[in-house]
């Protein structure tokens, strides 16, 4: 019974990481987004621990704590190398197998993206996070957290196509 509570959880949490996801990549500014993404990835982090991917839930806490370094730290290798280096310790830590590479993968597209990338060619990193993390999702059976990357990955691509169209039209503006 408790294991039924447990599976609700961890999906109640991925269907408000859904909406919270949808509402920051819906953002063209970079600060919006980053801050919209920690509230996601508390409930990400709630949702993988409902469902002992504990893997998963150890790279979401870090991820919390990364985007709050790299919004300090912008362009920072040092710290960067830290979180990743923390990452590596989390991950050898809590491995149960290879469905955890995916969480790893997205750990490290999404750390490098947000300390050494802005606008466009950081979206379009945390795009290829947001597929491994999806993959991630997937593998412990989460619905909101598997549509909130596919969401994710929808409306990261029109952030993208919108901002791209707003440099064509105003190249002055993204100097």
């Amino acid at each position: 019974m408790l294991e039924n509570y447990s599976l609700l959880a961890g999906q109640f949490f991925g269907l408000v990481s859904l909406i919270l996801c949808v509402l920051a990549f819906s953002s063209k500014q970079d600060d919006r987004l980053l801050v919209l993404l920690l509230s996601a990835n508390v409930a990400f982090a709630l949702q993988f621990m409902f469902f002992e991917s504990w893997t998963a839930a150890a790279l979401t806490g870090l991820v919390i704590v990364r985007i709050g370094l790299a919004r300090r730290y912008p362009g920072s290798k040092a710290v960067m190398a830290v979180v990743l280096a923390a990452s590596g310790v989390a991950s050898v830590v809590t491995w149960q197998g290879w469905a955890d590479l995916p969480a790893i993968v997205a750990m490290v597209l999404g750390t490098v993206g947000m300390f050494l990338l802005r606008g466009i060619p950081m979206r379009v990193l945390l795009g290829l996070a947001a597929l491994a993390w999806g993959l991630s999702h997937l593998l412990v059976g989460s619905v909101g957290g598997t549509l909130a990357e596919v969401l994710v990955l929808v409306t990261n691509a029109i952030t993208i196509y919108r901002l791209y169209r707003a440099k064509q039209r105003y190249p002055e503006a993204f100097d």
